[in-house]
């Protein structure tokens, strides 16, 4: 058994966080690999160390004194190493670091010092081998990750120190010189260990007990999702919801690696497992049937009618859907009728030339009208068990009617596992939160 995991910046925010981190590892023997990132905030009115290097690279490049930037960035690695009792002289690291900096030194050097610093400072604290991202994470002139020299070298790093420690975020360019990620790109690093290491799992460690099933801002306390597929994580992140993005998760995903989201803070919670499929059905999923709810506000709906559309239909949408390209706004939705059709799209997309786009269409031949409906919310329901049950829609419905929300759209994806409404602006919480409170019971 071989487990991966990636400790997330709030679960290294301070020498506390540490040393739960320690715990956690210790408590396993599986878990061989281990991936950091920078430290996080440890309040809300608190700095994330990433912030600050790259607040300290602008800086640099217009020649503002930096000494109070890099004192923050020192006592807080300070604080961990004595918190830990640690004897890694990472002050005077840090400061061989800040001595070689100068208006030419790339922004992504510095930025990765962070996950560099932690990664030394951990390493001595469970024991295991410092292994630098450089040495192992191959970027190609192009920004790709050259994954077959990838492995081969962390496979060969793994063979021959067993247990390791290693900074997320970065790797090298084929000059030596340090590429990072976009942020949250230790979570991709983790998910390229796993990977390459052919993990049994790879543990994401957070601040939360897993996916939630609804934002805990418009519900409070919701239900952690204990299992969900990778479709359906897709379609949740897709609109909106606060879970790993697909990308992160794409090179486990291929090789069918199980992925737990855990809380640091709350270790004997099992969180949320991640696969390609389950073969089982867990009670809770049986009576419940849908996996989680999401949505976005701030969609537009522009309606095409015509008398007596008929076999013009195909044309004409394809004239409005080159038109709506020209414009380069992204198409969500297109709800259909027998004589009108309608085009759903973020409204930010469009901005102030929303008048030019319909007048356009409003004049194309044999059109007898053409509205635009603003503040429309799209809310999706997701579920792989949805397709096997009967009545779900139905259940949807009658939950929105009985609380007097109006439906302004309704879509199902071809797969099945999601149903999307749209709703007004106003109804958008109030529908989450009803939908939430008629399925999770």
């Amino acid at each position: 058994m071989l487990k991966v995991l990636k400790f997330g910046g709030s679960s290294l925010a301070d020498s506390s966080q540490f040393a739960k981190v320690k715990e956690i590892v210790e408590s396993d023997s599986s878990r061989e690999v281990v991936i950091v990132s920078a430290p996080g905030k440890r309040s809300s009115d608190d700095n994330k160390i990433t912030d600050l290097l790259y607040l300290t690279h602008a800086h640099i490049r217009y020649g503002v004194d930096y000494n109070g930037v890099l004192s923050m960035i020192k006592k807080r690695y300070a604080e961990i190493k004595k918190g830990c009792g640690l004897s890694t002289d990472i002050e005077s690291i840090i400061d061989e670091t800040f001595a070689a900096l100068d208006k030419k030194t790339p922004v992504d050097y510095l930025a990765s010092r962070g996950e560099y610093f932690s990664a030394r400072l951990m390493a001595e604290y469970l024991g295991y081998q410092f292994v630098d991202a450089v040495d192992w994470l191959c970027f190609e002139y192009n920004g790709k990750v050259n994954a077959e020299k990838s492995e081969e070298k962390l496979r060969e790093l793994k063979s021959k120190y067993n247990r390791i420690v290693t900074p997320g975020f970065y790797g090298a360019m084929p000059s030596g010189d340090i590429r990072v990620f976009p942020r949250g790109g230790s979570d991709i690093t983790g998910a390229l260990a796993a990977a390459y290491l052919g993990a049994d799992v790879y543990e994401n460690w957070t601040d939360v007990s897993g996916i939630l099933m609804v934002d805990p801002r418009i519900v409070k306390d919701p239900k952690t999702i204990a299992r969900v597929t990778f479709d359906e994580l897709r379609e949740l992140s897709y609109m909106g919801a606060s879970v790993l993005h697909e990308d992160t998760v794409f090179p486990v995903r291929i090789r069918d690696i199980p992925v737990n989201i855990r809380n640091t803070n709350e270790p004997d919670n099992p969180g949320t497992i991640i696969r390609e499929h389950f073969e089982d059905e867990l009670e809770e999923e049986t009576e419940r049937f849908i996996t989680g709810i999401a949505g976005k506000r701030n969609f537009s709906i522009i309606s095409i009618y015509k008398s007596r559309m008929g076999e013009e239909k195909l044309g004409l949408l394809r004239q409005v859907l080159e038109v709506f390209a020209q414009y380069e706004v992204p198409v969500e939705q297109i709800p259909s009728g027998v004589d009108s059709f309608s085009v759903v799209f973020p409204s930010g997309s469009i901005g102030s030339r929303k008048h030019e786009l319909m007048q356009e269409l409003s004049e194309f031949e044999g059109i007898d009208n053409c509205t635009l409906t603003e503040g429309v919310s799209l809310i999706a329901i997701v579920g792989r068990q949805m397709a096997y049950r009967i009545g779900i829609s139905g259940k949807i419905f009658k939950t929105l009617g009985e609380n007097k929300i109006n439906i302004r759209t309704i879509e199902q994806c071809a797969d099945e596992i999601n149903i999307m409404v749209g709703v007004y602006d106003e109804d958008f919480e109030r529908a989450i939160r009803v939908l939430y409170e008629s399925f999770a019971k």
